[in-house]
This record gives C-alpha cells, structure tokens and sequence, in this order.
C-alpha cells in the first residue's frame, strides 16, 4: 500500500465516515423534533406546518444521506477499489521499511 493510498483511506475512516454519520445524525433528529411539533401542533389546533416541515426536510436529508452512502458503495464495489493490492505473488520486491501486511 503506498502513502497516498493509505492517506486517502484514513481520511476516509477519520473525516468522510463521521461526517456522514453526523449528517444523518442530524436528519434523524431533524425528524423527530418534526414529529413533536406536528404532534403540538395536532394538540393545540394550530397549522403553521412547521412541525410537517420539519418532518419532510429530516426524512429529506436521511434519503440524501442513505443515496450518497449507496452510490458510494457502488462504485467502490464495481472498480474494486477496496481491494488492496497482493504483492506477495511478485517477485524481487521490496515493500519498505514501514510496510505491514494486514
């Protein structure tokens, strides 16, 4: 595995993954504020629809977020890109120092 390659897969555990998480953190929490305020809203007679708003834009943001981890994952499956690279098979090559075979 060369630096880049190891580079970009730690940016991807450390930065991408937990931002997708919080993302859909959010959307999620989005959602149920939206269902308590529609549910006050229900109680108390009021139709200003923000709690219907908030409903939408949370179930929103957690489709957005589910799509882009699917297409993620789809054109990571269909190039192979998490394949890492088996050079035991190759001879009369030196991996370097700091190489560990996980």
């Amino acid at each position: 595995m060369n630096a880049g390659q190891s580079l970009l897969e730690r940016i991807n555990t450390y930065v991408v993954d937990p931002i997708i998480a919080v993302i859909f953190t959010l959307g999620l929490l989005l959602f149920f504020v939206g269902i308590v305020e529609y549910l006050w809203e229900i109680k108390d007679g009021t139709t200003n629809g923000d709690g219907r708003k908030h409903l939408i834009y949370g179930l929103v943001g957690m489709l957005v977020m589910v799509s882009v981890n699917g297409i993620i994952n789809m054109i990571t499956n269909t190039f192979q890109l998490d394949d890492a690279v088996d050079i035991s098979r190759i001879q009369n090559v030196n991996p370097g120092v700091n190489f560990q075979n996980r």
